[in-house]
């Protein structure tokens, strides 16, 4: 299942899930390939909007962007209006000049916790990428080089810490894993996965209903 065409397909026929848009969310762990994935299925969505969460985020809120989301972007699209957002320069440390986001049919938000639970009520699916965190994060170190190690060693504490409070993979509507060429998805997290507060903290596959 690596031609994501397919996936497309059943995207398109999800009803609306904030206002007009039927919002997408592409989460898992920093490092497992969100960003990438998220710009193939945009082109395969015909050039669907992506918004970047790390464009919400900062140094001082990792994950305490919700309410920032809320007022400049999921609140204005649930009304039909474009969203209008400042986005952060994680060199300058501060928030650049704003950029417009009108509502389109099919919009993706993609980063780590993209499928947390204040948002899974304005979201219409969220697929979860396969890879370990700690294949994720060494990947992340990788491609981020030395200069960056302190930031990573504390961003791994932060979202270990967000993740055992507010997991999303058992939540997720499909699980998606990088094969050599494209990608799979299975369908459906366990229903188990949903209601066993240990299920959460596994980095374990889950099997598709």
């Amino acid at each position: 299942m690596n031609d994501l065409s397919r996936l497309a397909a059943r995207l398109r026929t999800l009803p609306p899930s904030c206002g007009p848009v039927r919002l997408i969310a592409v989460d898992g762990h920093a490092g497992s390939g969100k960003s990438t994935f998220a710009a193939r299925l945009a082109v395969a969505l015909d050039d669907a909007p992506v918004l970047h969460l790390d464009d919400l985020a900062t140094h001082e809120e990792l994950f305490d962007w919700t309410g920032r989301l809320r007022e400049q972007v999921t609140g204005p699209l649930s009304r039909g209006e474009s969203a209008r957002y400042a986005p952060y320069d994680w060199t300058a440390r501060g928030f650049g000049p704003p950029r417009t986001l009108a509502p389109a049919p099919l919009m993706l938000i993609e980063g780590v916790g993209a499928g947390r639970r204040t948002l899974r009520p304005v979201l219409a699916h969220v697929l979860w990428m396969d890879l370990p965190a700690a294949e994720s994060w060494e990947r992340g170190r990788r491609r981020d080089g030395p200069s960056l190690s302190a930031f990573w060693d504390g961003w791994t504490t932060a979202e270990t810490a967000h993740f055992s409070a507010d997991p999303s993979r058992p939540w997720a509507d499909a699980l998606v894993r990088q094969l050599p060429v494209g990608y799979e998805w299975l369908e459906g997290a366990p229903p188990a996965a949903r209601t066993d507060p240990f299920v959460t903290q596994s980095d374990h596959p889950a099997p598709p209903y």
